[in-house]
């Protein structure tokens, strides 16, 4: 069976917002609480409202139109009825971002369980328990218990007493993570979520795979990300900008425009990592089989043919041509030997951002013919040095 969850969202700020709908990574924090329960396997997800503002409306229907259904109840009983018997839920406090880590201990947990911080300074606006401990925002019960409380409801808090009962029903506690930017965050306005952005865009960075991205665009890519997520901007849409912009390039490249077409590719290099960093922020993977994401790869193969079409045809010869199949054959053979392993020093090893870096240089100075020789013999080390390291992997 299905676990269940429900997500109270009726507390508001001094100004009248729902802490529900303030802004987060370009979208509202209610949505966040909705991915993150997706993303665990919950279904279905109940919302529970006093009113319904039109801001709140529509983050539900853009849920929807990522395939999260988002059912709007404005009572208890209603609340309850939409769970099956006998069924549990996960029970998510109003205002509170939860660590992915702790949302999938409460998931995977069994029984009636209580997610904890501890009772200091750091989170005096959590829900005191006791002396020494208060609610981390996070609770896992059964159905039967929302039904039982919300008919001897009256005019008291859900949320609240619905903690209590369950803290009274025997519920286990587990502690939260804490420390490096871990745990669960209460957002209690909306001047707070500035620092919890911050929090996603530091766990959004990752090991990059080439000495490009890995030593050249970090600055880069951590202020296009920074102020990309505060928009509502597909990151898919940035990949299509990344593939097109390198077509563009190997267009650019036939008629001889070097300088356009070396501008078009360093602006196409850190695209697709900004939109990976983008769609983890909000949960949303960009899909392996994005096609424009896969077609990166032959499309900046099509701009070195170009480059070396071009250089053969003013000038350089046809070695010039056959510098720049050789470099693609061999850039094509290291990922195919290469597979999905990293072998030592494997960010040094031809990518397509690397190709760029190496080749703008020479593209921008007219030296065509030395580039492409460069970069083939570039490519064809990085092959032989996979395959030594491949094939004594095996001999081991």
């Amino acid at each position: 069976m299905a676990l269940g969850a429900l997500i109270s969202a009726y507390h508001q700020d001094e100004a009248g917002g729902l802490h529900a709908l303030f802004p987060l990574a370009g979208r509202t924090l209610v949505e966040y609480q909705a991915r993150c329960l997706a993303a665990v396997g919950a279904a279905p997800i109940i919302l529970l409202v006093e009113l319904m503002p039109p801001a709140l409306g529509d983050a539900i229907a853009r849920l929807r139109g990522e395939g999260i259904i988002v059912t709007p109840v404005t009572d208890g009983i209603e609340a309850a009825s939409r769970f099956e018997a006998g069924s549990e839920l996960v029970m998510l406090g109003d205002g509170i971002a939860p660590d992915m880590a702790d949302l999938a201990m409460i998931a995977d947990g069994d029984g009636a369980l209580v997610l904890t911080v501890p009772d200091d300074e750091a989170h005096a606006g959590f829900e005191r328990i006791d002396a020494g401990r208060r609610w981390a925002g996070l609770a896992r019960l059964d159905s039967a218990g929302l039904g039982a409380t919300a008919a001897m409801l009256g005019d008291w808090d859900l949320q609240s007493t619905l903690l209590r009962r369950v803290i009274q029903g025997g519920a286990v506690f587990r502690a939260a993570r804490s420390g490096d930017g871990r745990g669960p965050y209460l957002a209690d306005r909306p001047e707070a979520m500035v620092d919890y952005q911050r929090r996603l865009l530091v766990a959004s960075r990752v090991a990059r795979s080439d000495w490009v991205s890995r030593y050249l665009l970090p600055l880069v890519e951590e202020f296009a990300t920074e102020k990309l997520m505060e928009t509502p901007l597909s990151p898919a849409i940035l990949v299509h900008v990344a593939l097109g912009l390198t077509l563009a390039a190997a267009l650019a490249v036939t008629r001889g425009w070097m300088v356009a077409s070396v501008v078009l590719l360093l602006m196409s290099l850190p695209l697709d990592l900004v939109g990976q960093r983008l769609a983890m922020l909000r949960l949303r993977p960009l899909p392996p089989s994005l096609l424009s994401a896969r077609l990166l790869w032959p499309a900046a193969g099509l701009a070195l043919l170009a480059l070396g079409w071009f250089a053969a045809r003013h000038g350089a010869g046809w070695g010039a041509l056959v510098a720049a199949l050789t470099a693609g054959a061999f850039a094509e053979a290291t990922r195919i030997e290469r597979g999905r392993d990293d072998p030592p020093g494997a960010q040094w090893l031809w990518s397509r951002r690397s190709a760029v870096v190496i080749l703008a240089p020479f593209m921008l100075a007219g030296w065509l013919a030395t580039g492409l020789v460069v970069a083939a013999l570039y490519a064809a080390i990085g092959f032989f040095i996979v395959q030594h390291w491949h094939h004594h992997r095996l001999d081991d």
